[in-house]
């Protein structure tokens, strides 16, 4: 399992550039604080991305939209253009928005996915009752 510091080691040491990727999921989720740990890193690229990593000989797989899907090393998985709504930037790294992150759940929809927006939510609930505390 990964925390938010591992998670930004590895993106650290990762050797592409930050503005042709996003990171997604349970990684999103463990850099916005909604969850302390996740198994990897999921990571959404541009097409640009995509060719360069094909390139260098990654290792692909086409998804059933005809993207590609990616695994880079052991804790790294990257799919080609899959991002809702928009990013943000989260301790220097682009993530998907909080509404991105939701909509990517559902569109998964299994049991986990049900559970991490649950999450989400009380998540979402925490910091609209902050800010209504807030003078």
């Amino acid at each position: 399992m990964m925390d938010k510091q591992r998670i930004l080691n590895l993106l650290s040491e990762f050797p592409y550039d930050r503005d042709e990727y996003w990171v997604i999921t349970g990684g999103a989720m463990v850099l916005y604080d909604i969850r302390e740990q996740t198994a990897d890193i999921d990571l959404g690229c541009s097409k640009r991305l995509a060719d360069h990593l094909e390139a260098d000989g990654c290792l692909f797989r086409r998804t059933d939209n005809g993207k590609r899907w990616f695994k880079y090393g052991k804790n790294i998985e990257i799919f080609e253009e899959w991002l809702k709504d928009t990013i943000e930037t989260v301790h220097g790294f682009h993530v998907v928005s909080v509404k991105g992150l939701i909509e990517m759940k559902q569109e998964l929809g299994r049991d986990k996915d049900k559970k991490d927006i649950e999450l989400i939510k009380a998540f979402l609930n925490r910091q609209t009752s902050i800010c209504r505390d807030v003078p």
